[in-house]
């Protein structure tokens, strides 16, 4: 366990380089935010946002049962990727004030390597027992500094194929909103941020509270942490090219308007023909017949657990009409996708998940 007389020896700040008002001593609730360059804005205003109306009496924004401070080595703010800026609140505070340090992620290939002291800071926190959050891509962060061995990391769908070419000895679960793993909680971003922050608001708060911020919010009710992430599930090929798992990627963040073959290519830097020779060396299919294996495979999940309609799923997954879109599930499947739904088999695939074996469990 690492004290806060041992911090104050380690050469890092201290509470007499803090910025703006001090953090609560008597909040039942207290966060430190660490934010990348060019990290995800909504991840950051989503979580704060429900600290703030959970914490406060009055509905006036004040931090009276939670605390935050936005933290940096500097008082240079940091830069959002939609370019909107944050001004930090403190330097770097001894992490045994907090109840937790949330490290927000954003843009994968636009965040920089971490400076020397945030990442010692990030470490001593580890050490010191204090749980850390990685938001967003911040759990690509909390891997690449050794502190997720051993321990399930949730990551979104969008950043499966990266996590897996990143950290080949990790494997990422891509189908839950948030993980809790003891001392490390990773979330996958988007709203499910919202979800993550009302179950800690709970945890030390009460419910009561939480549901309330989420109310104001427009947020009925808050999705435990093992809800589906409403998006395709990864493919579970196992792929040992670059080039192939790069138009995978490429073809799952373009569902509902898929990319023609050429510009998939074009992207990859390759010819259209070598790109048909890599699939059918690789996976031993065409790249459409990939591209329509995934969507077939996202339409089938969104049958089963959600009530759009087979004409508003047709159109979800880049189909002209619903026919078409039941001739080719039912050439898939060998079913039609109004049997599939009243079938036996929906409870089954409802929160489906194809990459159970390839999980991190204790």
């Amino acid at each position: 366990m690492v004290t806060g007389e041992a911090f104050l020896s380690s050469g890092l700040s201290s509470d007499a380089h803090r910025v703006g008002s001090p953090l609560r001593k008597d909040a039942k609730l207290r966060m430190g935010f660490i934010l990348m360059h060019n990290f995800t804005l909504a991840a950051f205003a989503n979580f704060v946002d429900v600290l703030r109306l959970a914490g406060d009496k009055g509905d006036r924004s004040r931090p009276i049962d939670c605390s935050w401070k936005v933290m940096n080595t500097r008082r240079s703010p940091a830069r959002s990727s939609c370019g909107i800026e944050i001004q930090p609140t403190a330097e770097l505070l001894d992490p045994a004030q907090f109840d937790y340090i949330v490290i927000v992620g954003g843009l994968l290939h636009g965040m920089p390597s971490l400076s020397e002291p945030i990442e010692k800071y990030i470490k001593t926190a580890a050490a010191a027992g204090v749980p850390l959050i990685g938001l967003c891509t911040g759990s690509f962060v909390l891997c690449r500094l050794g502190l997720m061995n051993q321990r399930k990391c949730c990551v979104s769908w969008y950043h499966y194929r990266d996590f897996l070419e990143e950290f080949p000895k990790l494997v990422p679960i891509a189908d839950r909103l948030f993980v809790i793993d003891r001392d490390r909680i990773t979330c996958a971003g988007g709203t499910g941020v919202a979800d993550l922050a009302a179950r800690l608001v709970a945890d030390h708060l009460g419910s009561a509270l939480a549901q309330k911020a989420l109310n104001i919010l427009l947020i009925d009710r808050p999705r435990p942490a093992e809800s589906a992430q409403p998006a395709p599930r990864p493919t579970d090929d196992a792929v040992d090219d670059t080039r192939v798992s790069r138009a995978l990627l490429l073809m799952e963040q373009n569902i509902s308007e898929p990319l023609p073959i050429s510009v998939l290519a074009h992207r990859l830097h390759v010819g259209v023909r070598q790109l048909e020779r890599i699939f059918a060396e690789r996976l031993g299919e065409t790249p459409h017949e990939s591209y329509l294996a995934l969507r077939l495979r996202h339409g089938r999940w969104l049958l089963a657990n959600t009530p759009l309609s087979i004409g508003q799923i047709a159109a979800e997954l880049g189909f002209s009409d619903g026919s078409h879109f039941g001739r080719a599930f039912k050439v898939k499947f060998g079913t039609t996708p109004a049997a599939f739904r009243s079938g036996p088999t929906v409870g089954h695939a409802r929160g489906m998940n194809e990459n159970e074996d390839r999980r991190v469990f204790e």
